[in-house]
């Protein structure tokens, strides 16, 4: 399973890169090997200024459709619009084209609350 070590993680299996005061978030390898066949990403936020833990969009698999929660407070300031017609990037390539959403922090301390690589690993037991 791949994790980057440069990343942070959440519980509810998302990653964050850092950049400055934007955030980049997706979902995780183990994440979308547990969703199967992604065939929809669906983000309705942009421009909104949301608290950390609140829906910011969901995830359509063959199987299941699953909340995305955002993982840090702030403004979502880009949505990934390549997902619109090829939503399967979550798959082939979570942690880089598979990204969905840009967020300008409003609390940059939130970031110490996220996961490690190694943290992220117990969670998932791996």
């Amino acid at each position: 399973m791949n994790l980057p070590s440069e990343l942070k993680y959440t519980k509810d299996h998302e990653w964050i890169r850092i950049e400055g005061d934007v955030a980049t978030v997706g979902i995780t390898d183990f994440a979308q090997g547990e969703l199967g066949d992604i065939v929809y990403v669906e983000v309705e936020t942009v421009d909104e200024t949301m608290d950390r833990e609140e829906v910011f969009g969901t995830v359509e698999a063959v199987k299941t459709v699953s909340d995305l929660f955002l993982p840090l407070s702030g403004e979502i300031i880009e949505f990934n619009t390549s997902l619109e017609d090829e939503p399967e990037k979550v798959n082939t390539d979570p942690y880089n084209e598979g990204w969905m959403v840009k967020i300008r922090m409003s609390d940059p301390s939130e970031v110490d609350d996220l996961l490690s690589a190694d943290g992220y690993k117990e969670v998932i037991g791996a």
